[in-house]
């Protein structure tokens, strides 16, 4: 049987392709080591993903493919491999980076330029097989330029320095009741604020008839290419195609900030799980 995830710091899309080929979906929160110690992230396998599976895995014979959000360095890896073993005893694990999964969900054996929208972001120059290039995924607080934590923060700062229309700023308070203080302590204080400022971005695509927050995504989808997309050198030979949420919901201004920029977008998609899926059941 094969196990596959893709995670990001919000969710965690789970396939199980039995030994008769069918395919069984689950999810769970997401896992990030960056923000998920090895105890929680074996807590999360035990209690929401092995609760959900019919039939025992724990001792079964099982290949595991997790591609996530911070698995970039072999340390944060490892970490995650283990904390699966604790669960999954007969497993082989391997644990890559969301990076190279969304690759190869988007690009197949062909070269491109992928990029995940998400809570976060993230970008690589793929050639079919490997990434030989990428920008610096510098966190929600140094960079993740266009993902849902940055809109989401450009949009709180507007709010907090009163820089937004003032009926825009009234629906706002409506509809989350948030101050200063209560916005400060959120992110300042309490756990995952990433995903606390990615939160908004909902109610961030449900305004795009204000003028100010279409410019506003825009804004933030320009320092996305700007300060990822454009310093690959061939970005304007290659094509960009992106997976991820906020890639996904924000398509039409994401695709016009592109075109402005010169670069030609094949593809966006939600997720990156059922590309991910063939990809494995043609590897067997």
């Amino acid at each position: 049987m094969i196990l596959i995830a893709d995670s990001g710091s919000t969710k965690t899309d789970w396939r199980l392709i039995d030994d008769k080929k069918k395919i069984h979906q689950f999810a769970t929160q997401g896992i990030n080591p960056y923000f998920t110690s090895s105890d929680e992230i074996s807590l999360i396998i035990q209690n929401e993903l092995l609760s959900q599976i019919q039939f025992p895995l724990v001792d079964t014979p099982l290949s595991v493919f997790f591609y996530g959000a911070g698995c970039g360095s072999d340390s944060k890896k490892e970490m995650v491999r283990i904390a699966l073993l604790k669960n999954l005893h007969q497993a082989i694990v391997e644990v890559y980076s969301d990076m190279l999964g969304a690759a190869r969900s988007l690009c197949g054996a062909n070269p491109g330029i992928a990029a995940i929208l998400g809570t976060g972001a993230n970008t690589c120059y793929y050639d079919g097989n490997n990434i030989i290039e990428s920008t610096p995924s510098l966190g929600y607080v140094l960079g993740d330029e266009g993902s849902g934590a940055h809109i989401g923060k450009t949009f709180v700062q507007a709010f907090l320095n009163k820089e937004m229309p003032e009926a825009l700023s009234n629906r706002f308070y409506e509809r989350f009741n948030l101050g200063k203080e209560e916005m400060l302590d959120a992110i300042y204080k309490q756990p995952n604020p990433n995903r606390f400022l990615a939160s908004f971005s909902k109610f961030i695509y449900q305004n795009l008839k204000e003028q100010f927050v279409v410019d506003l995504v825009a804004n933030c989808f320009g320092q996305f290419f700007d300060k990822h997309i454009c310093k690959y050198s061939k970005h304007k030979e290659v094509k960009l195609s992106c997976v991820g949420s906020v890639a996904f919901y924000y398509s039409n201004i994401l695709r016009a900030v592109a075109a402005n920029k010169g670069v030609n977008i094949e593809t966006i998609i939600e997720t990156p799980i059922a590309g991910l899926t063939l990809y494995h059941l043609g590897e067997e």
